[in-house]
């Protein structure tokens, strides 16, 4: 059975950076399930798993327009340090959930000043070339509910 809309896939995969470093992975014996055509991975992963199958080991390279997007400047800014009330230590690399124009965003801190702390809206991943090593281990038929909802739904064990 190959990929394809309404479908459950379930793949390992590593995530690795321009000079090779690992990024992220799937846990051994563990492979990540998406329901195909729910906008679950990043569009440029999913366009290129579409019509595998199961067994299928594959390298594909996603462009910064098709995983995170390009960096916006704009979501990088001073905002004073007293937004930081009750947090006793700030450093660079900690994240925080901050309500920006369109909702809830996660945003980074970038640099920590006297009075001022820099942070950074993007995704981390923003701006990056992503490039994927995948081996799909399953494909099936979404269940009723999955093609409702647009997402795989875990059963209770």
């Amino acid at each position: 059975m190959e990929i394809a809309a309404a479908r459950v896939a379930t793949f390992h995969y590593t995530l690795t950076d321009d000079d090779g470093n690992v990024i992220d992975k799937s846990a051994e014996g563990n492979p990540l399930p998406y329901f195909h055509g729910g906008g679950n991975i990043v569009p440029g992963l999913e366009n290129a798993l579409e019509g595998h199958k199961a067994g299928d080991a594959l390298k594909v390279d996603v462009k910064p327009e098709e995983g995170y997007g390009l960096r916006n400047d704009s979501l990088v800014q001073a905002v004073p340090r007293q937004a930081f009330q009750g947090i006793d230590t700030i450093e660079p690399g900690m994240q925080f959930q901050a309500q920006g124009g369109a909702g809830p965003m996660l945003v980074t801190v970038v640099e920590v000043g006297d009075t001022e702390v820099k942070i950074d809206g993007n995704h981390p991943l923003a701006g990056k070339t992503l490039h994927f090593a995948i081996e799909i281990v399953a494909v099936r038929d979404a269940t009723a509910e999955e093609k409702e909802v647009g997402q795989v739904v875990q059963q209770a064990a």
